[in-house]
């Protein structure tokens, strides 16, 4: 739960008018550009001590709060 609570805190420090659910794709919700998608990869890779590799770089890993959080605990070997 300490994985989407710091993914949260991280969105709503920058989509600072959203509250979002865990579920909510904040791309689709057109809050997300490219420069900030690369913001969110370098926040969870600094956050998390994780390397998100070329593979890991689709959008169904970052297009939710549950998928940054999935994808870091498959990295991090957390079930």
């Amino acid at each position: 739960m300490e994985i989407r609570l710091a993914v949260s805190a991280f969105l709503s420090s920058h989509l600072r008018s959203h509250e979002l659910a865990s579920d909510q794709d904040i791309f689709a919700l057109g809050l997300v550009n490219s420069l900030f998608a690369m913001q969110l990869v370098n926040f969870v890779e600094r956050e998390f001590g994780i390397t998100v590799e070329n593979e890991d770089l689709e959008i169904a890993n970052f297009n939710t709060i549950d998928a940054i959080a999935n994808l870091v605990q498959r990295k991090i070997g957390v079930s």
